[in-house]
């Protein structure tokens, strides 16, 4: 398609994978409706979005989870999260947008950092789970594995936007593009003076393309965890863990990360959150481990305590070996009065 493009001059948008022999037209729009435009991104995320809702929605009863709380919280943390996601970008970003409230709000023009997007949602669903009285982690183990999912199908809105690539490489799946190519022209000296260097005339790596391969991968060891959980809240910090993990190498290689002088603040953060998350993932099953081991005298008369020694009493009752329990005594009472009548019936016999 032929029209004037946004990043100079009117061309042929093209992707290309110099190496794969592959190279083909592309455009962000999608079509037009009374002359607005539908971009690609936009119709790609609502895309991932609905399609984790109706899986959701669909999984719920499996989990106990109720339909009309769970469609209640989605209406909370939905402008939550896209609140969350432009805030995000606006506050790291500031410099394109100081003295311009119009192009804070527009996000037509692109800028949703989806850490911003977690953030926003998390706090909206606390609030929920708060107002509602919901155990939180029950709610956040159930849905957060749809999540990734999401990202991964919304990672293609980027390979449409011709965004969120790399540094260059000499692998066999290197890509270029004609957006590619002007903006880190553009954006070169102030590439090099944040120590990044590029040569626009060469493949860079399709990030984008490794983060949704990513995600994928998280979502499916989540739905395989979410039913071997030991304790409440495991599946979410996995996903901060594993998430974690993907975004704090892959953002290594982009060249379009957010910055803070020189620190890249989603790797910055991926980084805290994998750390923080491993440690409270450890410290909960140490716990549990050492609930399970403790005797009933070393328990103690908590409440946590009176459940545990309730289950384990329980459970010796099952195997007969609780010594404290009551007895069942009905056979020994049939026993003692079947003696007592032998007895009368012996002393009747000898009266006779």
């Amino acid at each position: 398609m032929n029209r004037t493009s946004e990043y100079g001059g009117n061309v042929m948008s093209t992707i290309e994978f110099p190496k794969l022999g592959i190279k083909f037209p592309i455009d962000n729009v999608a079509f037009k409706i009374f002359e607005i435009e539908i971009f690609w991104y936009g119709i790609i995320i609502a895309f991932a979005f609905l399609l984790a809702v109706i899986l959701a929605l669909k999984d719920s009863k499996k989990y106990n989870i109720n339909q009309d709380n769970l469609i209640d919280v989605i209406l909370y943390l939905t402008p939550a999260s896209i609140i969350g996601a432009r805030l995000y970008y606006v506050l790291f970003s500031w410099e394109d947008f100081e003295g311009n409230f119009l192009d804070i709000i527009n996000t037509r023009k692109g800028g949703l950092a989806i850490y911003g997007g977690v953030i926003g949602a998390l706090i909206a669903v606390y609030i929920f789970a708060r107002i509602k009285k919901i155990k939180i982690f029950d709610l956040l183990d159930f849905a957060i594995p749809y999540l990734p999912l999401a990202q991964a199908i919304g990672r293609w809105g980027n390979f449409f936007n011709q965004e969120a690539y790399g540094v260059n490489t000499d692998l066999p799946w290197g890509m270029t593009g004609d957006r590619i190519k002007y903006e880190l022209g553009l954006n070169n000296e102030g590439l090099r003076q944040m120590g990044i260097f590029v040569d626009p005339s060469k493949p860079v790596h399709p990030t984008f393309l490794y983060e949704s391969l990513w995600d994928l991968g998280v979502f499916l060891i989540l739905i395989w965890y979410r039913k071997r959980k030991k304790i409440n809240g495991e599946v979410f910090f996995l996903y901060a863990i594993l998430y974690g993990l993907g975004r704090a190498w892959i953002e290594g290689l982009r060249t379009d990360s957010l910055m803070a002088g020189n620190i890249r603040i989603s790797q910055l953060l991926s980084v805290f959150l994998v750390i923080a998350f491993i440690i409270i993932f450890v410290v909960r099953r140490r716990k549990l481990a050492a609930s399970k081991e403790a005797e009933p005298s070393q328990i103690g008369t908590s409440d946590y305590g009176n459940v545990l020694r309730a289950l384990q009493e329980e459970e010796n009752i099952d195997f007969g070996t609780n010594s404290s329990a009551p007895k069942n005594n009905s056979s020994d009472d049939e026993i003692n009065e079947v003696n007592e009548v032998n007895e009368v019936n012996e002393v009747n016999d000898k009266k006779e």
